[in-house]
């Protein structure tokens, strides 16, 4: 997104906040007029393991500059046979099997009790169906994205318990990051990108690092094309849960 013919007016910058350091310093600039921040939540060169993310300081300095959207891309595993690599879904709901990230932006005086019965913004998922569509990006409307903790992959017994539960598609990333930008009052999708088939099926085939890579690279270009399409149509919604369930969720 970076690319000078997509990205003007860019300026780099580093952030303090509450809660440390970003993964990344934020590349600020327009695309087609539309003021915005790019933020790399394992860092620049991908160094930084998934239980290492500093999610609050992310999602507080993209709201600290003024960011009211996060369009989040990530790569996952497919733990259904119709979710084929390269397909791109559009999930809206998750299954957080973390157990080492902090979920919330208030430690101290007070709680926030915030509602995820619709984690994921429905206004902009139906932006990204109806570009996606105009694209001819083969898509699929919704899935159940379970988080772990990785950075190592998951046994095939996992995978097939994932299964069992209702999960659709599995990844390293989408939890806290959902929370977090719903307790900002952000609007929050993901455009998440099917890569492999996990380790679930019976012919012994298993994800490695080298093909989650290689199906990434292959999306590139059309998750731009996407994100370009869509992004100066984005804008603030009437009553949309995810600027008001904050509001009512605090207790002090």
């Amino acid at each position: 997104m970076e690319d000078p013919k997509i990205l003007t007016e860019t300026r780099e910058r580093m952030l303090k906040t509450p809660y440390g350091i970003p993964s990344s310093p934020l590349m600020e600039g327009a695309i087609r007029g539309i003021r915005i921040a790019l933020l790399s939540r394992h860092g620049k060169k991908h160094t930084i393991m998934p239980s290492n993310v500093p999610n609050q300081a992310n999602i507080y300095a993209l709201k600290q500059v003024g960011c009211t959207h996060i369009l989040a891309t990530t790569a996952c595993g497919s733990l259904r046979e119709k979710i084929k690599p390269g397909d791109f879904i559009f999930i809206d709901q998750f299954i957080d099997r973390t157990t080492k990230r902090k979920q919330t932006l208030y430690e101290k005086d007070h709680v926030s009790h915030i509602p995820m019965s619709e984690p994921f913004c429905p206004q902009i998922r139906k932006q990204l169906f109806d570009h996606a569509k105009t694209l001819h990006i083969p898509f699929h409307e919704k899935g159940t994205m379970v988080t772990i903790e990785g950075p190592r992959f998951s046994t095939r017994a996992e995978s097939k318990l994932f299964r069992q539960w209702g999960g659709d598609v599995i990844n390293m990333s989408t939890v806290p990051e959902v929370v977090l930008a719903r307790e900002a009052g952000l609007h929050y999708a993901s455009i998440a990108m099917s890569t492999d088939y996990d380790c679930w099926k019976a012919d012994g085939s298993g994800v490695d690092i080298k093909m989650v890579l290689n199906t990434f690279a292959q999306n590139i270009d059309i998750v731009k094309k996407l994100i370009v399409s869509i992004v100066t149509e984005l804008r603030e919604y009437d009553d949309c849960k995810c600027s008001t369930d904050t509001k009512s969720a605090m207790i002090s």
